[in-house]
């Protein structure tokens, strides 16, 4: 496991999951979400900064990093409730909540049924739940091919934990700096995938959550629920599928959502521009 300064690690046993938890600093807790393929460490250049006036909580997801990986609870109301349920052993009644890639689909799920717990939330790479797709987003998708072998049986599997690991080697390259994911950091993220059972959780993931909350937005299913949540959402300048210009749709549906762009940031935003993220998340939090 990568080690950072001032962080410290410790396991709890939540119902049905044995959960990893990198932790830092004290104060007002904010928790913070990974995305796909990634683990706590995608956060390794923002728990220092906001550890200096927070308790900054970073779990392993179910099937990542150092979290464990069973087979089954990648769907929605397994994956909601593993993050309902670490706030309740952390004996936590409402945080802060920073949340990337699909993590950030839950996020919007736990402000929307469970606003209480959530005081404020930060949305990173994802679309929020009433936005509409239409031909130019379309078009974007294409950008999304690594779904095809990741839901084709055996060929994920393989892409993600054997040799080089070309699939997920390719799932980390929409940065929009060559060396935002390199070097250890890499390593980093390909070693738990080496590992058939996270590898197999990754494939999983998409059946079973992604795809479904996906269609849920497509047929409008969230339009009748209301964000009562102060939300900041931010994408990529240069992400190849969730753009700024193409998020509209949240309007008469939301109390409080901003919407914000990243210069020099693609999909994998923490990497390519921490200082900016936290800027953001620290601007936020003054006002939420």
């Amino acid at each position: 496991m990568p080690q950072l300064a001032g962080v410290g690690h410790r396991y709890l046993d939540l119902p049905g999951l044995r959960m990893h938890v990198a932790e830092a600093g004290r104060g007002s807790p904010v928790v913070l979400l990974h995305g796909v393929p990634q683990h706590w460490w995608e956060w390794r250049d923002v728990i220092p900064a906001l550890a200096r006036d927070h308790r900054v909580i970073v779990p392993d997801l179910r099937g990542a990093g150092w979290t464990e990986a069973p087979r089954a609870g990648y769907d929605r109301e397994t994956l909601v409730g593993d993050v309902l349920a670490l706030l309740d052993a952390l004996e936590l009644d409402s945080v802060r909540l920073v949340a990337h890639d699909w993590s950030a689909i839950a996020g919007f799920l736990i402000c929307l049924n469970h606003p209480e717990r959530i005081r404020s939330y930060v949305s990173l790479a994802i679309p929020h739940p009433y936005f509409r797709f239409g031909l130019r987003m379309i078009g974007r998708m294409r950008a999304s091919w690594y779904q095809a072998p990741l839901l084709t049986p055996g060929v994920g599997v393989r892409g993600l934990s054997r040799g080089r690991q070309w699939l997920a080697r390719a799932m980390l390259s929409y940065s929009a700096r060559p060396d935002a994911i390199a070097g250890s950091d890499l390593d980093a993220f390909l070693g738990p995938l080496r590992d058939p059972a996270y590898a197999r959780a990754v494939c999983r993931l998409y059946p079973g959550f992604i795809l479904p909350e996906a269609v849920r937005i497509m047929r409008r299913k969230f339009d009748g629920l209301r964000l009562t949540t102060p939300t900041l959402l931010l994408t990529g300048e240069s992400d190849p599928v969730i753009r700024a210009d193409l998020l509209a749709g949240h309007e008469g549906h939301a109390d409080d959502l901003e919407i914000r762009e990243i210069p020099g940031a693609s999909h994998f935003l923490v990497d390519d521009q921490p200082d900016l993220v936290v800027k953001h998340l620290v601007e936020f939090f003054a006002r939420h």
